[in-house]
């Protein structure tokens, strides 16, 4: 039987996150290690750098053709990555 004080541990996860101001840090991460859950392991493969800074996605892509897809699909890859995280992590995507 639950008390009334008592809290789930996702609850209190979540808490700690806010507290320690941790909760960008943690999108963040989250988002690179699903990349290639997210893109396919043929975008995944050829993905060589990988990294996030000022809410910027930053990317070096072996391939020219599978960059120029990219580029133009750039947004929708931004929406769906902020949704995975469940907020506005990335702004924009850099090619490198």
């Amino acid at each position: 039987m639950r008390k009334p004080n008592d809290v789930t541990v996702k609850d209190a996860i979540s808490k700690m996150l806010d507290v320690y101001r941790l909760r960008r840090k943690f999108d963040e991460t989250s988002i690179l290690s699903v990349w290639p859950e997210i893109m396919g392991t043929a975008i995944a493969n050829r993905t060589k750098q990988i990294y996030i800074h000022d809410k910027k996605l930053f990317l070096r892509i072996e391939s020219s053709v599978i960059k120029n897809e990219l580029i133009m699909v750039r947004q929708g890859i931004i929406q769906k990555l902020n949704e995975h995280a469940g907020s506005e992590v990335i702004t924009e995507m850099i090619f490198l």
